[in-house]
Order: C-alpha cells, then structure tokens, then sequence
C-alpha cells in the first residue's frame, strides 16, 4: 500500500504517519512525549528508535542499502526461519527471508499517552514458499514509548510440525566498540563462529571486545548490559522467549569488504541479539504459538 493510503487508515496525527523513506521504501514514522523512531514495512524492519534528551540507541549504517532485495545494515533486522547459512541449501539467503520480505501493516495501537505500537504481518508468499514450504504467520509488534519493545510471534498455520530460528538482531549504537563491556552471560556455553565452530565456556563476569566477535550463547535467558564510558550510559536489553543471545562486531578487516558497511563504523556498533538458534531452535507443532520479546532501553 502507498503511504497515502495507509495514513487514510491508520495515521496518527502529530503521533504516527507513513512516509517514503530512503530507496523509496515506506516506513513508519513516529513522534510520541517520550521517543523517536522508524519502522520499516520491508522486513518489519526497526531503524531507528531515541528516547527524549538521549543519544540514538540503534546504529544503522550509512552506507546501507535501502533495496527491495537487500537487508538494511543496522537498527534490528528479523531473522527467519533459519540463522546464518542455511545447512540444508547453501545457495539459500542468509539469515531467511524475513528480513527481506514486504510486510503489512495490521494495526497501529497507542497503549498510553507516552507510546505507540506498530504491528506488522507475514504470511507466505511464492518466493517464501519456494524456500521453506510451511505454512506460517509472523506478527512484529514494535512499540515506541520510554524504552523499545518488540515482540515477535511465530504460528504454526502446517497440518506438520516445523522448525525453525529466529533473531531480533538488535545493533546497539556505542561510542567505541574497544572501550565498551558487556555483563549477562557468566558461565555460559557458547559457539565461537570465528575459531570453528568450537564450543567454549565464558567465564568471565565481564567480556570487553579486541577482535572480531561472533559468539552464539546457548541457554540463556539472562538480561544484558552493555557499560558504554564514550558516550556515558548503560544499555540493557531484557528478553522473554529467548534462550540464545548472539553477540556480534565484524571489527576492521571483514568492515573492510562489507559494502554496506563504512570502512570505521564497526567501531560504533555491537550487535547484542535476541534469538532461538542452533541447540535453542524452536519446534512448533500445528496450531502453536510462539512470542519471543525484547526490551531495549538506557539506564
């Protein structure tokens, strides 16, 4: 639906209006008492989000591509129905279709005077039946208020059991990657995707970044914080319906071949992910549910 229409049903003056955003992709754009932020119907996709008199909490890059066909680097991408490579199909997109596909808007909700929720709808379609035969549907409910709420809820709509990853692949805007720490994953197992694959134990209280970092975290359901001393705050981010915790920053060489990525800006991001993967994939038999929430906020 163009912009126009959608305001026709669904706008809320000086609150929420769709417009064209960059690529002429139409988003969502929002303006409450208490924040700020973007959510786009290609791939359900959360760009921006800033509480009043705070710095931005999500980092988008630059040099993103704003392409029917292209994820957009940065903000909180979806992942669906698999992580990463698919096992099965190498030729498959990375990461699922979710983040690439055109959502719908079901309905825009203001929960209270200071917020405003945007839900946006998946169903299958050729492409997606294509790849992944089941029946599904996908509901993102993002809301704008003091802190950024999504919650993603996954329907198994099959006469069959499936299965099936997901992520809320949240990319946290810091000052410095190097300078920053993050707590909430003490005694976990996790699988190091830069040393193949092993499986290792993080030990420590307190886990400070000096190379690239693509850890999967198995089991765990614990809150993250992110302790940022250049721009002078403390990130959190709460989950529910979340076991594994994905923790990423491609740092300065692969930065370097990523086109969508500026050569530096690896140094202004670390990506703290809500998700289901791996050992923590999610089994939904027909008719079944499935909601996996995260709550980003500063402190």
């Amino acid at each position: 639906m163009t912009p126009e229409a959608l305001n026709e049903r669904f706008a809320i003056p000086g609150v929420l209006r769709f417009e064209h955003g960059p690529g002429g992709l139409v988003r969502a754009a929002v303006t409450t008492a208490s924040s700020t932020g973007h959510a786009y119907l290609h791939g359900a996709h959360v760009t921006h989000y800033q509480a009043l008199g705070q710095s931005p909490l999500l980092f988008t890059s630059s040099s993103s591509r704003y392409s029917a066909d292209k994820a957009i680097r940065g903000g909180v991408p979806i992942i669906f129905p698999w992580f990463g490579p698919r096992a099965a199909d190498p030729g498959a997109p990375e990461h699922g279709f979710a983040r690439t596909a055109g959502w719908s808007v079901e309905s825009v909700e203001q929960p209270d005077d200071v917020s405003v929720a945007v839900v946006l709808g998946l169903e299958p379609i050729q492409v997606t039946r294509a790849l992944w035969r089941h029946e599904f549907r996908i509901r993102q409910r993002v809301v704008f208020g003091p802190r950024l709420e999504m919650r993603l809820e996954v329907e198994n709509r099959s006469s069959e059991p499936f299965t099936f990853e997901e992520a809320l692949h949240t990319y946290l805007r810091v000052g410095d990657v190097r300078e920053v720490t993050l707590r909430g994953l003490a005694g976990t197992t996790y699988i190091d995707k830069t040393d193949g694959m092993k499986r290792k134990r993080e030990d420590a209280e307190t886990i400070r970044f000096r190379g690239a970092t693509d850890r999967v975290f198995l089991e765990t359901d614990a809150t993250c914080v992110v302790e940022d001393p250049v721009l002078g705050r403390r990130l959190v981010v709460e989950k529910h319906g979340s076991a594994t915790t994905v923790v990423w920053n491609p740092w300065s060489e692969k930065a370097q071949v990523m086109t969508d990525l500026g050569a530096d800006e690896w140094r202004s991001m670390l990506c703290v992910e809500t998700a289901n993967a791996a050992d923590d994939a999610v089994h939904l038999a027909p008719g079944e549910r499935h909601v996996m929430a995260a709550i980003v906020r500063s402190a």
